[in-house]
């Protein structure tokens, strides 16, 4: 089975979309959606898609549970992996979509131990060529790095995920820091057909001024830059 964790806050737009079709893939999974205190009507998108909320300890299974967390998308999607029931764990952005049949590919690798971890070849909606430019350099990246970005939905065996210690607690790239450690161990296969992450975020910031946000938040990390201001890190919704 796959455990799909999806983190939110405050995705009212662009979650519905990514549930419509998530909700349509056939295989053995459940959704475990973390919510980090949504103020906008996301509670009510996963109430419409069938969704249960429940904090508490597990008294009962549910394919669809909605749990609470502080925000931070580490804590959210650790807090989403504790929850699990699947051999994998596929951690996935409100704003991006699998591709068809992409679940019951992981079901279908269950048994194969030599796979023990991977992710999606990367493309935003729409057609805008800047855009593509920007997916193609990025998978790119990914191709000769193995580092996978978290809008690639990560997948991971779930005991692998457990003893690498979960995403580390920070605020930013914790995607990064959790494949570097998983690179030491395992080479992360890289699937195509490519997710799809809604655009919207990058054209509402503008795409050269996200593109470059996002290459200053690498550098900042990688190179231990000094601290950038807090503003840099203003949610996009």
């Amino acid at each position: 089975m796959v455990t799909v964790v999806i983190p939110t806050y405050n995705e009212e737009k662009a979650l519905p979309h990514t549930l419509r079709e998530l909700l349509r893939q056939p295989g053995d999974y459940e959704v475990i959606v973390v919510d980090g205190g949504s103020t906008d009507r996301t509670r009510q998108v996963l109430l419409e898609h069938g969704f249960c909320f429940d904090s508490s300890p597990v008294t009962h299974h549910s394919s669809r549970v909605v749990l609470a967390a502080s925000k931070g998308r580490a804590r959210q999607m650790n807090a989403g992996a504790k929850r699990a029931l699947g051999e994998w764990l596929l951690f996935l952005h409100a704003d991006t979509v699998l591709p068809s049949g992409a679940i019951q590919r992981l079901n279908a690798m269950e048994a194969n131990q030599t796979v023990q971890a991977g992710g999606f070849m990367h493309q935003f909606s729409g057609d805008d060529w800047r855009l593509n430019l920007i997916s193609l350099l990025d998978n790119f990246r990914c191709i000769r790095s193995r580092i996978i970005y978290g809008d690639q939905a990560l997948f991971v065996r779930r005991a692998l995920f457990e003893q690498l210690g979960g995403f580390p607690n920070q605020p930013i790239l914790e995607d990064v820091a959790f494949c570097e450690r998983l690179i030491t161990i395992t080479s992360p296969l890289l699937l195509s057909p490519p997710v799809v992450t809604d655009a919207r975020k990058f054209l509402k910031m503008g795409i050269w001024r996200s593109f470059f946000r996002v290459l200053l938040i690498i550098l900042h990390v990688e190179f231990r830059l000094p601290v950038l201001p807090r503003a840099f890190f203003k949610d996009i919704r």
